[in-house]
């Protein structure tokens, strides 16, 4: 065990005792949803995993340790937090040695939970290649952690405000398989079909754990992607989720938002066109893929690692 990591008593007594156990981020807590839904979507997300049969570990920076898997108190000191720092790969020795609060993003979740021996970690939707990346060079660290760092990424999908098609383009030279549950189209967070088709259709748990792990065996390092898609009753229709991230990019762009921030600025400002609706297909589809991440956690922890 690295001597960073603060396992709660939960996840060590999981440890112990030989059971699956999921990895989950926290900036969907500090920086994804507005308190209180932030919280009490994150005690769901682990109760769906717990009920499934695996145990949840969220994941956080406090106090100069990584603490794999948090208490209520924690969960509402990073959902009220003003100042909790955003942490991707670039940051997290810097929020570790200053003892500062932060939240890990999907990079930083994935290091983590590497470290910690976890190897299935349950997002919202991962980053990707931002929209006029040609000339702002904005492309997501998630994406090159999943490059380099073996950990399955279940996920609805990639963001549907960003440029999804160079996105897998992206993923695809770095030689990260992406893989969809229950159709061959890939999802797009807010909608169930970007447009785009993922690499694989792998439907069953038993199937994903295989290919995973075969995957690692044969030493081909770095992640892969499970998409998930979002619940047919709480999926955005194409049509008109596609307008409004269009006038959530002018409204951030005219603002001058930029870097770490945009992300946060457009899911707030599309909830607010949207009346809120965009938080509720953002809660379900997280439940949704926590529910997935704990049966490929299952059936990936019955198969060997060598």
């Amino acid at each position: 065990m690295h001597h960073f990591l603060q396992l709660s008593p939960e996840v060590q007594a999981a440890r112990t005792a030989g059971k699956p156990i999921v990895a989950l981020e926290s900036t969907i807590i500090s920086h994804g949803m507005p308190y209180p839904q932030n919280v009490e979507t994150a005690r769901a997300v682990e109760g769906v995993i717990r009920d499934a049969g695996a145990v949840p570990a969220t994941i956080a920076v406090m106090d100069g340790r990584i603490c794999v898997g948090l208490d209520d108190a924690q969960l509402e000191l990073l959902g009220q937090a003003k100042d909790a720092l955003k942490i991707s790969r670039r940051d997290l020795a810097y929020a570790i040695a200053q003892g500062k609060l932060g939240a890990t993003t999907v990079a930083a979740t994935m290091i983590c939970a590497h470290l910690a021996g976890i190897e299935v970690f349950v997002t919202g939707g991962i980053g990707g290649v931002h929209r006029g990346a040609d000339k702002s060079f904005d492309i997501s660290a998630d994406l090159l952690e999943l490059a380099q760092t073996s950990v399955a990424v279940v996920c609805a999908g990639v963001k549907s405000i960003l440029d999804i098609g160079l996105t897998l383009e992206y993923l695809e030279t770095h030689g990260v398989p992406v893989a969809s549950i229950g159709q061959q189209a890939f999802p797009a967070f807010f909608t169930r079909d970007s447009g785009f088709a993922a690499d694989f259709r792998l439907d069953t748990p038993t199937e994903q754990a295989r290919f995973i792990r075969t995957k690692w065996q044969l030493g081909l390092a770095g992640g892969v992607v499970v998409a998930n898609p979002v619940p047919l009753d709480a999926a955005l229709q194409n049509h008109e989720i596609d307008g409004i991230i269009d006038q959530a990019l002018g409204d951030a762009a005219s603002q001058g938002v930029t870097g770490k921030a945009v992300t946060p600025f457009l899911l707030a400002r599309i909830k607010d066109l949207t009346a809120g609706r965009s938080l509720a297909t953002n809660i379900a589809l997280v439940k949704n893929n926590a529910l997935a991440g704990a049966r490929l956690a299952i059936a990936l922890h019955a198969l060997p690692r060598d």
